[in-house]
């Protein structure tokens, strides 16, 4: 019980006792709302270059280690890089990558998310491809001949696995080519039938044929070997680039208003020293740093886009340009009904040509939308380049006389033709890298290497899944944890003059 005399101080005291109180709650409040988005500083300790999947992945990264005064310069009025979706025919297509790799031994941290997201995929299907293989004037190919062709091809690719492997326990610094290999093992593709179901094999992945296709940095494939061969085709109309938009969304609060990122600011001038890093953009905005991450793509890196001052030391420069760009382009057309075989089994076909990668591997989209009527031929490298300089009209003619000599004259032209043009955009220059034969080890090192206080990242710069959206993934949270020992001041690379 307390004292009369106690509780006439209690009461004396009740006004500061609530004005105290007040003050308590509001603390409380504020300290349990979502905290703002730190202001940019004037001088960050990062500035990302890029918003791909690479940027992202690394300016998250830094984030989550504490290193919050982040600024990432991003040329496009979006983020995702080559994860690009588009509206084709009122379908949502991807221009740039479309498949997740699933089911093996490793999980694929994209194939997490996308489960997470539940993004729409379809699990595509290969197996029946042997059955809907056509000749160059039209006409299936028995499915029997195609098998025996397949079989062939695909003991050809063990002999590459196991070659590739006797070569890398031997003597790290000898590589060879596929072709290469293929001719040790007495079995080189010759005929159109042979060649389209090695370009199946091949190019289909690796983007540019087994002459030009190193051996021991290709076999074995790494990304199929620990994330699985079971590949979700993304159909959704978020579209794969919401991947990106994800990781993005664990550290910025807005993706068009957070400061700390900046649409529509192409990099043109990267100035660095040890002092710091200075960066100015197309429209004349300056930028300062003490370090910078760069995650533009090789074909840019390769390009005059952006210059750097100084020029990048000659071992450097190197690397960068004897490294592989190519392109891979899926060509979209929608007709006003189907004239190809559908259902289950038809997915896939294969078009044979004297000329290799001439329009070879086709997909229909009526298992992921169905009565969309829309079809896909994809083509690489050398063939991108060749269509890419043709008009949409030119493309169209090449495409249909190939379809007439298939399904018939009497089909109809498309309503809608969709040409994406990789190798010809200023901010991209390509698809995506392939590690050419006799480029060593320690030359992608060197591509991967920091030159004082610039870093480099992306698809390129990985090791094991080079070309793969996990690769940028991967490449950016290492080049970030680089940077991120550099900072803590437990491994920092300073100006390094190699020759």
């Amino acid at each position: 019980m307390i004292p009369i005399t106690e509780m006439s101080k209690l009461s004396a005291l009740r006004p500061l006792l609530l004005l105290l109180l007040h003050f308590t709650l509001a603390a409380t409040a504020t300290s349990q709302s979502p905290s703002p988005s730190p202001s940019p500083s004037p001088s960050p300790s990062v500035i990302v270059i890029g918003a791909g999947m690479s940027g992202i992945a690394a300016a998250k990264t830094l984030h989550e280690a504490g290193i919050k005064d982040i600024l990432i310069l991003e040329a496009t009025p979006r983020i995702g890089g080559r994860l690009m979706k588009t509206e084709f025919s009122g379908k949502t297509v991807e221009m740039g990558g479309n498949w997740i790799f699933g089911g093996g031994p490793i999980t694929n941290p994209l194939l997490e998310i996308a489960h997470k997201l539940k993004l729409k995929t379809s699990l595509s299907n290969f197996d029946n491809i042997t059955s809907n293989t056509y000749k160059q004037e039209g006409g299936l190919y028995p499915k029997k001949e195609v098998e025996k062709v397949d079989e062939v091809a695909t003991a050809r690719d063990s002999f590459c696995e196991k070659f590739s492997r006797m070569l890398s326990s031997k003597n790290k610094d000898v590589d060879v080519s596929i072709l290469a290999a293929q001719r040790i093992y007495k079995s080189v593709p010759s005929n159109p039938l042979e060649m389209v179901v090695d370009f199946y094999h091949n190019d289909f992945e690796d983007t540019e044929p087994p002459r030009v296709t190193s051996l021991k940095h290709t076999y074995p494939r790494n990304e199929l070997v620990d994330h699985g061969e079971n590949e979700y085709f993304v159909a959704d109309p978020r579209g794969y680039e919401v991947i990106t938009q994800y990781l993005a969304k664990q550290f910025l609060s807005s993706l068009t208003s957070d400061p700390r990122l900046k649409l529509n600011q192409g990099v043109k001038e990267i100035r660095y020293s040890n002092n710091g890093v200075t960066i100015k953009t197309e429209d004349g905005s300056t930028y300062n740093s003490k370090y910078v991450i760069v995650s533009v793509s090789l074909g840019v890196l390769q390009s005059d886009l952006i210059e750097f001052q100084p020029k990048l030391p000659v071992w450097k420069r190197i690397a960068i340009a004897d490294f592989s760009m190519t392109i891979y382009t899926k060509i979209f057309l929608k007709f006003p009904y189907t004239f190809w075989p559908v259902g289950p089994g038809t997915e896939f076909f294969l078009y044979t040509h004297v000329r290799r990668g001439y329009y070879p591997i086709w997909q229909h989209l009526e298992n992921e939308y169905p009565g969309s009527n829309l079809l896909f031929v994809t083509v690489t490298a050398d063939e991108s380049r060749r269509v890419e300089a043709l008009t949409d009209k030119e493309i169209e003619e090449e495409i249909m006389d190939i379809l007439k000599k298939l399904f018939g004259e009497k089909i109809p032209n498309p309503e809608a033709i969709l040409v994406p043009r990789w190798g010809l955009s200023k901010y991209y220059k390509g698809s995506y890298s392939n590690w050419p034969p006799n480029y060593t080890q320690q030359r992608k090192d060197q591509l991967a290497e920091a030159v004082g206080p610039v870093y480099f990242t992306g698809e390129h710069t990985s090791d094991k899944y080079i070309g793969y959206a996990t690769g940028a993934y991967y490449a950016g949270i290492d080049t970030a944890n680089d940077l991120i020992k550099c900072i803590n001041g437990k491994s920092c690379k300073k100006m390094s003059h190699h020759t």
